[in-house]
């Protein structure tokens, strides 16, 4: 689904309307002259997003594969995903700034990465509205962008949370990760996928387990959700609908028998980027729908 991502009004400092073909920057974005020699490779696809609406993109020579977003940055050369980057794959980069989540990468690969000697840039994100706010802040004190573009940004975000609309019967939803049908896992609490859930107006169809655990026909059928939410990448992993209403026990609860199955970009639902606010929109309003039927 194209997105039209607007990140501010304000022209000589926010990004400009863009869709999935990028970001526009301007001068006031554009790389400061004591960084012009830097080779950057992001391990994050919220911190790649980020980057690269600071006026960097050209600057990024390489990413995991949760940067997906803009497309010149998707378009770069990948490492693999956070516990599974490959030291090797970076360094033949020829990085001279790394940017990682500490708590997102094996220990054992953040060791690497230090006795590397190449600069790195350590983040912490929670997976929150305000943890999205924070990253912006820890970013700049790095790349040190004008403070009203931070401002903008987080803004941008509140502007679209404050437009997300109560309902009054919230639905019952259950996020479903697939790789296939042989990897079907479920979000319980304290997930990013809970908090994406209730921010949107919904409320989480499992509850009495952290974390993910794997999807059965039996907690399937317990938990009737009213709506089933995926990554459009799982669903085509599972071979479309068809094949996600073929897992046991999806037909017999609500969302199965009424095919209301939610499909989103992975990167731009749970990424808790800069457009975590649009994001939580679309799905209020994709939640309101469905409630009006």
């Amino acid at each position: 689904m194209k997105k039209n991502i607007l990140f501010g009004a304000i022209l000589a400092l926010a990004f400009s309307a863009c869709n999935n073909t990028g970001y526009k920057t301007n001068e006031h974005t554009a790389v400061k002259e004591e960084k012009e020699e830097l080779r950057i490779v992001s391990l994050k696809g919220s911190f790649s997003e980020v980057i690269a609406g600071f006026g960097y993109t050209e600057k990024i020579v390489g990413t995991d594969v949760t940067s997906t977003y803009p497309l010149e940055v998707a378009q770069l050369s990948k490492v693999g995903h956070n516990r599974n980057i490959s030291t090797e794959g970076v360094l033949a980069l020829n990085p001279s700034l790394i940017v990682a989540d500490p708590k997102e990468i094996k220990p054992e690969t953040l060791e690497q990465l230090k006795s590397s000697n190449i600069e790195l840039l350590l983040v912490e994100q929670e997976k929150s509205v305000e943890g999205t706010k924070n990253m912006f802040n820890q970013l700049n004190n790095y790349f040190k962008v004008n403070k009203e573009l931070i401002d903008q940004l987080s803004n941008d975000i509140d502007q679209n949370i404050n437009e997300v609309q109560a309902i009054e019967n919230p639905p019952k939803v259950l996020f479903i990760y697939a790789r296939g049908a042989g990897t079907l896992m479920v979000a319980g609490e304290g997930t990013q996928m809970q908090k994406m859930i209730e921010l949107a107006g919904g409320k989480n169809a499992v509850s009495g387990f952290d974390d993910f655990k794997p999807l059965t026909s039996e907690a399937l059928v317990a938990a009737n959700p009213d709506v089933i939410l995926m990554f459009s990448s799982g669903m085509e992993s599972l071979d479309g609908m068809e094949g996600t209403l073929s897992i046991p026990g999806m037909k017999e609860v609500n969302a199965g028998k009424n095919k209301q199955i939610i499909t989103m970009d992975g990167q731009y639902l749970a990424g808790f980027g800069p457009r975590v606010g649009q994001a939580v929109k679309e799905l209020n309003q994709r939640f309101i729908e469905i409630s009006q039927l």
